[in-house]
């Protein structure tokens, strides 16, 4: 068994982010008569999984889902795969207005003549 600092090292979590996933009952720590949180190599699987699913944008949500499907040894690749579909078509949403907003910025400041003028074609576009 580990300790969160030994646990922390080695998933790259940080402790707080650790302490978080113990409080919403993610991972389940086995807790020492002196209080310190021992984990498990189960632990730090699942502390490893979630490290990975959450820098990939899962939600905490989803990855409690994606946790219980991995855990079901009947589970059906097509819950998995349909959780993975939908996050990816979230992504690409996001991809798209940040495009956008990106275009429109671009154009505008383009269209800004950056001198000494007051005129600002920038200023008059975010007052509607």
């Amino acid at each position: 068994m580990t300790t969160i600092k030994d646990v922390a090292r080695a998933t790259g979590l940080p402790a707080k982010t650790i302490r978080y996933y113990e409080e919403i009952g993610l991972i389940h720590p086995t807790r020492a008569t002196n209080g310190y949180r021992h984990f498990s190599e189960e632990d730090e699987h699942r502390l490893t999984f979630l490290g990975r699913a959450r820098a990939l944008g899962f939600s905490i949500a989803e990855c409690r889902d994606l946790l219980n499907l991995y855990n079901d040894k009947s589970r059906a690749s097509a819950d998995v795969r349909a959780i993975a579909a939908q996050h990816l078509k979230d992504i690409e949403q996001k991809i798209d207005a940040l495009a956008a907003m990106r275009d429109t910025l671009a154009h505008l400041v383009d269209a800004c003549a950056g001198d000494a003028r007051p005129d600002c074609p920038i200023l008059r576009d975010l007052s509607g």
